[in-house]
């Protein structure tokens, strides 16, 4: 049975995740976040933790035995969380990490607004940039998910493909992300040390018309 620590596991993506590992793979779950324990029980397959991933002496708590490292966490912190992360992992034994990185405001601009000379009027992007390029120079089997704005529902799907740019401004469901989310877990080499965007599912598109 794979050992997950799902960190940030009482935010939007992190709650859907939950429950679809829960109800489609064997996999057992430790939930982290800082109140973790008001959203989720334990059960014969969880482990809530409430903790701070600010505090890495946290995070190698809950990282004891744990084989992946799911992080859906956002913020202005995130630089030093990914470095926690990082660190805590590299002491723990934990090799594989997949890193979600901000959703929200912190996320990649639209094409006409990218650019360095953007930033003063994006001084969101910074710590989703900055955390990123932490991760990438570990040593890490990582994965990093570049979500495009989260959005309930729509008549368009939106999937995340390997090897793209990061995600302008587009749009993926939550289901399609938990989809790709249990995938990555479930299958410890698929996208290893990749950065992965979202692109619009034409074939979707081509079938409606």
């Amino acid at each position: 049975m794979k050992h997950v620590l799902l960190l940030g596991a009482t935010g939007t993506a992190g709650s859907a995740i939950t429950k679809k590992l829960l109800s489609d793979t064997e996999c057992h779950v430790t939930l982290f976040a800082r109140h973790a324990e008001d959203m989720f029980s334990d059960s014969p397959r969880t482990t809530v933790v409430n903790g701070d991933a600010e505090q890495i002496e946290n995070l190698k708590e809950a990282m004891q035995g744990q084989e992946v490292v799911y992080c859906a966490i956002s913020g202005e912190a995130l630089p030093q969380i990914a470095e926690n992360i990082v660190a805590a992992m590299g002491e723990c034994g934990v090799k594989r990490l997949i890193f979600m990185g901000a959703v929200g405001i912190y996320n990649e601009i639209p094409d006409d607004m990218d650019g360095e000379d953007n930033l003063d009027n994006e001084p969101a992007q910074l710590p989703n940039r900055q955390a990123v390029d932490i991760v990438e120079a570990s040593d890490l089997n990582y994965t990093v998910l570049r979500p495009g704005y989260l959005k309930e529902g729509g008549k368009n799907d939106f999937v995340l493909s390997v090897k793209g740019e990061p995600a302008k401004g587009y749009i993926t469901t939550i289901p399609s992300l938990v989809k790709l989310a249990i995938q990555l877990i479930s299958d410890e080499t698929l996208y290893a040390r990749e950065s992965v965007s979202i692109t619009r599912d034409t074939a979707l598109e081509n079938e409606e018309e």
